[in-house]
């Protein structure tokens, strides 16, 4: 198994990140990839049919498969977002895609995220209320911003594999981005431009 998981999550507590939820996602990972080189989005949303859906609720954590329809106009676009969906409008939706934030970056948002649970149970219940007023209007949001995509209905290649919420940290640790037109470095990098750090 490859160390940057490791080390990435030995980063992430160095930084301050609570320990046992880094832990947790360490021993899962850890437990189900023993054996993978790659983790590969298409099979984790094939292997998972229990939790599949052709509908998504706002502040519900969804993976899904997706196409740009203006592939040829984006600098660059994730394949399989890993989206929190907070406005819907016709013919789509808009999420925010976890992927396009380096892992500490998405742990910090995840936290910040936390404070907006509508319960604390974290079961099928459990979602973030979420909006794009509420996350323009606070600092500690901040990191949002690159994340905000526009998704077609038409475009989403895939069903929806529900994230139950339990499973939120796991899911956003594992290295499911797959972006097309650069190297998951230089999205990560024009991401820390955008929010300046």
């Amino acid at each position: 198994m490859p160390n940057y998981f490791v080390d990435m999550m030995n980063n992430a507590v160095a930084q301050g990140l609570e320990s046992s939820k880094i832990q947790d996602s360490r021993n899962w990972f850890s437990t189900q990839m023993t054996n993978v080189r790659r983790v590969e989005p298409r099979t984790v949303i094939q292997k998972s049919k229990d939790n599949l859906t052709n509908r998504t609720f706002i502040g519900m954590m969804y993976l899904f498969m997706y196409d740009a329809a203006t592939k040829d106009k984006l600098p660059y676009f994730d394949r399989f977002p890993l989206i929190f969906p907070f406005r819907k409008i016709q013919g789509g939706f808009y999420g925010i895609n976890m992927h396009y934030l380096p892992y500490l970056l998405r742990a910090r948002l995840m936290d910040a995220l936390y404070d907006t649970l509508n319960n604390d149970k974290m079961d099928e219940t459990t979602r973030l209320r979420i909006n794009y007023n509420i996350l323009n209007g606070a600092a500690r949001f901040r990191f949002f911003k690159p994340c905000i995509k526009h998704y077609l209905n038409t475009q989403v290649k895939s069903r929806f594999l529900f994230v139950e919420p339990k499973q939120w940290e796991t899911a956003l640790f594992l290295p499911l981005e797959r972006f097309e037109g650069a190297t998951k470095q230089q999205v990560w990098k024009d991401s820390r431009k955008k929010i300046g750090v």
